[in-house]
């Protein structure tokens, strides 16, 4: 059994994954960092994993086998650089430290972008890892066919609902039960801060990509998922590319691409991406569905503990959706 810690442990992320790894067949939790909640319950805070018999703790163990790190944006070069952990210890980040190529390199240690669908064989040799934003990861599985296939070639248009969630536990204005009840807005328009990490990836699959990505996020009023719809000039026939997707995720044990109408509940509780084409004139529409919490965070950084352990990449991630 591998020895896992989690630093961040109050956090809707940390919840997932300990409501996953306490499942899974090949990993203990060795400890729950959080100095605001040293001593108290896990099921205190993550009301849902009440059966827990564990407490946070306020110490780091340093030669665990692997440290999953769910701190607050800006925060996790903070800890590494306080707590000197073994040199075989993995890393996984949760926030977006590490995600630009720019930023990848910090104190000897260089991370890897952690999407399988784009990175799957340097995740598989990586020790750190920084994980995917969840906007990012639903748009990014939207448009990887067309950037390898080298027919993003217009500019690219999205709009995507994010449930409260994606927000953090923390209260703010807009995301307390009285404003977000039957409401609805938008927020960071054409500068959310997942563009970059978007353009990187596809640069990558398309050298030549430097067209633009007309981004409108959006509050749903709902607590968890992502649904967005990504469209953009195609040249193509609806049935070429269903192909080029259909391709690129033949391998994909969490991606797929379907042909019918999608919606929230088929994700939701679930680490799949489902994704859905539609042909309207020139137009190639693509919706994209994930969990914000499961494959847009805690079970895709659990899919890239998988991947770097060399284990099955869906173990202890065949969670079902709460269809009804």
């Amino acid at each position: 059994m591998k020895k896992i810690g989690i630093i961040g442990g109050a956090g809707y992320t940390a919840g997932e994954l300990i409501r996953i790894l306490i499942h899974h067949p090949k990993v203990a939790i060795a400890f729950v960092y959080s100095t605001s909640n040293a001593g108290n319950a896990i099921g205190a805070v993550h009301q849902d994993l009440a059966y827990v018999d564990m407490q946070f703790t306020d110490q780091v163990q340093l030669d665990v086998d692997l440290v999953f790190l769910c701190l607050g944006h800006g925060n996790s070069g903070r800890i590494l650089e306080q707590y000197a952990f073994s040199e075989a210890t993995k890393i996984i980040d949760l926030s977006n430290e590490f995600r630009l190529q720019e930023d990848a390199y910090f104190q000897g240690k260089d991370f890897v972008y952690g999407l399988p669908e784009l990175n799957k064989e340097a995740i598989i040799k990586a020790q750190y890892i920084a994980n995917p934003g969840c906007f990012a990861t639903a748009i990014q599985l939207a448009l990887l066919p067309l950037a390898q296939a080298g027919k993003l070639t217009n500019a690219v248009h999205v709009n995507a609902v994010t449930g409260a969630t994606g927000a953090g536990t923390k209260p703010s204005a807009t995301s307390h039960f009285g404003w977000r009840d039957n409401n609805f807005s938008h927020y960071k328009a054409f500068n959310h801060q997942h563009l970059e990490e978007i353009k990187e990836s596809l640069v990558q699959l398309q050298p030549d990509f430097a067209i633009d990505i007309h981004f409108i996020p959006q509050r749903g009023n709902f607590s968890r998922g992502i649904f967005a719809t990504v469209y953009t000039t195609y040249d193509g026939s609806l049935e070429e590319a269903q192909e080029l997707f259909e391709e690129y995720y033949a391998d994909s044990f969490f991606a797929k691409a379907l042909k019918t109408p999608l919606h929230l509940k088929q994700v939701v509780n679930t680490n799949y991406c489902f994704l859905q084409l539609e042909r309207h004139g020139d137009q190639l529409l693509i919706t994209s569905v994930l969990d914000n919490l499961l494959k847009g965070a805690s079970g895709q950084a659990v899919e890239n503990m998988n991947l770097m352990f060399g284990w099955e990449q869906s173990t202890g991630l065949q969670l079902k959706a709460n269809y009804f």
